[in-house]
């Protein structure tokens, strides 16, 4: 059973290699390409004549900038895709779409939940965001994991499945973006409301971390880092900004 388990989670662990490994060469493209379209920079280092805006090396910079930030911008899909592919036994590709298709049904549950409770407005500040043009939760990274395992455990149970002859032409790998489609719309109202007490708690640590003077310091900078890779550290920080 400890081997089992142990496995298993090795097998977590390398499915997070794939969306990670491209992060390196996102962080270049975008850091190269805001740390000099900045004119305050450009400036500073008597630039502006050479890579100032309107030059050729300025529109190369500000193309390399946008290409990092989508990569970014878009990583909690990343890793959905990447861990189904990852996580997934055979039939990777179908894996792959199935994941996609169920980020997309996740989110949009949600959205559809925010809009029955009042909007972004009636949530907390930071606690809402745009998810490929959906107002849900923001639940960065920890959002496409939790896609990826699912959409996973459901192919390697269900992709030789065997339906009757009526419905023989969805058996298969064809089920699997319908029961991930299915599952999903649920996974999305559940979410909503787990997802908002993780988001307060979050909230409320950050004002404890506040009010703790110099340790508080240390623990913000701890905390937030630890929070960046989930996507979460914008619920975290807000009382700093606002206070």
């Amino acid at each position: 059973m400890k081997d089992k388990a142990f496995g298993v989670l090795q097998r977590v662990g390398r499915s997070f290699m794939l969306p990670i490994a491209v992060l390196p060469v996102a962080g270049l493209l975008l850091g190269l390409g805001s740390s000099f379209t900045n004119e305050t920079t450009l400036a500073t280092y008597n630039l502006l004549g050479i890579m100032g805006p309107g030059t050729v090396i300025y529109n190369i910079l500000t193309i390399m900038s946008k290409c990092g930030s989508v990569i970014f911008d878009n990583l909690p899909l990343i890793f959905a895709v990447g861990v189904a592919i990852g996580m997934a036994k055979k039939e990777k590709e179908v894996a792959a779409l199935s994941a996609m298709i169920a980020f997309f049904v996740m989110h949009s549950a949600i959205s559809g939940m925010v809009s029955i409770y009042g909007g972004a407005e009636a949530f907390i500040s930071g606690a809402t965001g745009t998810v490929l043009g959906m107002t849900s939760l923001q639940m960065g990274a920890f959002g496409g994991i939790i896609v990826g395992l699912g959409v996973a455990a459901l192919h390697n149970r269900f992709y030789k499945i065997e339906l009757p002859a009526a419905f023989a032409f969805f058996q298969g790998t064809r089920f699997i973006p319908i029961i991930s489609t299915v599952v999903f719309t649920f996974v999305g109202i559940l979410m909503f409301y787990v997802w908002q007490p993780v988001q307060i708690g979050i909230n409320e640590l950050g004002f404890l971390v506040q009010s703790t003077g110099v340790i508080g310091t240390f623990f913000f900078g701890l905390i937030k880092r630890l929070l960046i890779p989930f996507g979460l550290h914008h619920v975290f920080y807000l009382p700093f900004w606002q206070t």
